[in-house]
């Protein structure tokens, strides 16, 4: 009986965790330079009607999901050619973006699964699955059965030759499933696609699936513990993918702390554990403290222990007695010893960057830096941690590959963590400099304004947005809204645009916000978790010109995965050359008359063709060569220098 209700624990405790605000185990300039209050306080609650507040972007299109996924939860988001295919605890959803301020629904293919995140690569769709409810079949009445040949727990690959009509062609099924997966297309190969799996559920029976045993990596080296999982897709035969190597990235590590909980959190948490005791409810001791079980947690349990005395109804007391016994075995063996919990067990998600070679691994307790020169067998180059810190969520490289930048989803996304009590450290962002294959840090990053205890909210997934020169990001907070922040300087982050709405719910807290945002070919589109679609489009500003806005918007891609990170090209153009001297008249890199006279050359440039275009653009390509050397901002000065110097060629 041990053995069945710790199986039906470990398919429900992360669930539980997230409802009790626990998860899966700043410094900042104000957007508002001093203004208050912040618009983004005191927002009218609303599912549809929501107060919504924006600076320096606007709203192109809120599209709300179709019937089948308007009450299921909205996770990632993938994009090819003009789609975006928005992940759902229901399935996936295919939106057609050719006009953004109109999507288009192509098709809403149901398929339950937690999370169903999603990846793309030509024909090929993978999305992720968790619970043990999945099934094979995408049937909707769930599993019950502890050991079942029916459950998916891995990755589903389906080819989208024709996007309308998805085709279901294999999976691959892994030990603790796929919570989230990165897709990594290797320049050295034509032929396959590679998968990175990240799982964070419980073990799966070895019953079900060979090889899942609760074991540490000392004690039997095939443990599916502390391993990162590689699968290989054959192109030519995607349902040939299977497992090609486990890697052991955690090898060698010290154990590491995290901070304790917030005194908010701390009394909400005593209050629960009273009331719960009051009812005659569950409690037991978990990540160091005694937490409330919801009844969706401990129900399952109470009645497996009814069928294993063949009994029929109500648990009675003696029921309730037993668990109540058995519980504190039974979270030791989900949970392993707290020191165990507190070193490290699997990557929640890794960001590939196969432009420079490299994957920065948000692995719970550490943030990595690895090798993926070859793609089956990355190479951990640093690992760091930090006691701000309590679940290193994401990974993001600037485009040169110089600094990474890691998310904290403290309270598992499900909890309110950006109250104006809230530590600016704790929930954040932390960014580093790579030096000589060292990541060194430089600062936090957190949302300047305040969200109420109705708003989930924590740093959670974006991407680069390609403004040449400057390193500049889009990122979702949940309930917080969208944040865009320079980062150029890492030391001094630096808000500068931003959209919220108020809570879904006036009384209690709901999830919902915005899970991911992402920049592709123009605007940023963002999946909200309890709203649908959103689609946003940078203006100009103080902080951002349009000549900027323009350059990034000439970045054009054919599909983009975040976690499969690309590295940024600016085509030459004269939007180009002006961004970069935006960027030198805001920093002083030149003086206001040489600004001007630049401005005058390129002008004239732009309105001559052939030869004379030419002679006036290697002309002023020279002239500012010789400006470099007695600029402030030299760098910047030779980077506009050689992109007038392509504009010529």
């Amino acid at each position: 009986m041990m053995q069945r209700l710790i199986s039906i624990a470990a398919r429900m405790l992360s669930a539980a965790l997230v409802v009790a605000g626990l998860g899966t185990l700043t410094s900042s300039a104000s957007a508002q330079a001093g203004s208050a209050p912040d618009p983004r306080v005191g927002l009218r609650a609303g599912k549809w009607d929501a107060g919504e507040a924006a600076w320096n972007l606007r709203v192109v299109s809120s599209t709300k999901p179709s019937e089948k996924f308007v009450d299921g939860i909205n996770s990632d988001l993938t994009f090819l050619d003009n789609y975006v295919i928005q992940g759902n605890f229901n399935g996936f959803q295919v939106w057609d973006i050719s006009d953004p301020a109109h999507p288009v629904l192509k098709t809403n293919y149901y398929c339950p699964a937690s999370q169903s995140d999603v990846s793309v690569y030509k024909t090929l769709l993978v999305v992720s699955a968790e619970s043990g409810s999945s099934r094979l079949d995408c049937g909707s009445q769930g599993i019950r059965d502890t050991v079942s040949q029916e459950r998916i727990r891995g990755i589903r690959i389906f080819d989208i030759s024709n996007i309308e009509s998805p085709r279901y062609i294999g999976n691959v099924q892994t030990c603790r499933g796929s919570h989230t997966h990165s897709l990594l297309v290797d320049p050295k190969d034509q032929e396959n696609v590679y998968v990175y799996i990240s799982g964070s559920a419980g073990l799966r029976s070895p019953t079900e699936l060979s090889g899942c045993v609760d074991e540490s990596p000392d004690k039997n080296p095939n443990s599916p513990l502390m391993r990162l999982e590689v699968i290989k897709i054959p192109l030519a035969h995607p349902e040939r993918a299977a497992i090609v190597s486990s890697p052991r990235v955690f090898e060698n590590l010290k154990p590491i702390k995290s901070h304790a909980d917030a005194p908010e959190d701390i009394a909400a948490r005593e209050k629960a554990v009273a009331e719960a005791k009051a009812r005659g409810q569950f409690t037991a001791q978990i990540f160091g403290a005694e937490r409330a079980l919801s009844p969706n947690f401990t129900g399952p349990m109470l009645d497996s222990i009814v069928k294993s005395r063949n009994g029929a109804g109500s648990p009675t007391a003696a029921d309730s007695a037993a668990l109540r016994a058995a519980l504190p075995d039974i979270i030791a063996k989900m949970m392993g010893p707290e020191q165990d919990r507190m070193t490290y067990m699997q990557c929640h998600d890794i960001t590939l960057y196969p432009g420079i070679g490299r994957a920065g691994g948000a692995c719970e307790g550490f943030g990595f830096l690895m090798d993926i020169s070859n793609p089956t067998q990355p190479i951990r180059l640093d690992a760091v941690t930090d006691s701000n810190f309590s679940y290193w969520h994401s990974a993001t490289f600037n485009n040169d590959g110089t600094k990474i930048l890691f998310s904290d989803e403290w309270g598992g996304g499900g909890a309110p963590k950006c109250r104006d009590t809230d530590k600016r450290e704790w929930g954040a962002d932390a960014l580093f400099a790579i030096e000589n294959g060292k990541m060194v840090f430089q600062s936090y990053y957190k949302l300047p304004a305040a969200q109420t205890t109705l708003e989930n909210c924590v740093a959670h997934n974006g991407s680069l947005i390609p403004i040449p020169g400057r390193d500049v990001m889009v990122q979702g907070w949940y309930q917080g809204g969208i944040s865009v922040f320079d980062w150029t300087d890492a030391k001094h982050p630096m808000e500068i645009a931003f959209h919220d709405r108020g809570p879904l719910d006036p009384n209690r807290m709901v999830m919902a916000g915005s899970w991911s945002v992402y920049w592709y070919n123009g605007v940023m589109v963002s999946s909200e978790i309890a709203r649908g679609l959103d689609i946003f489009e940078l203006t100009p500003s103080r902080y951002l010109s349009q000549n900027e806005i323009d350059a990034a918007k000439s970045v054009r891609l054919d599909h983009l995965n975040a976690q499969d990170q690309p590295k940024f090209v600016w085509p030459a153009s004269f939007s180009l050359s002006r961004a970069y001297l935006d960027q030198l008249e805001r920093s002083s890199g030149l003086s206001a008359a040489r600004i001007t006279a630049v401005r005058n050359e390129l002008a004239g440039a732009e309105k001559a063709t052939g030869a004379a275009r030419r002679t006036v653009l290697n002309r002023l390509a020279g002239q500012l060569d010789a400006d470099a050397r007695s600029s402030s901002d030299g760098a910047k000065v030779r980077k506009l220098a050689a992109s007038v110097r392509e504009l010529a060629g």
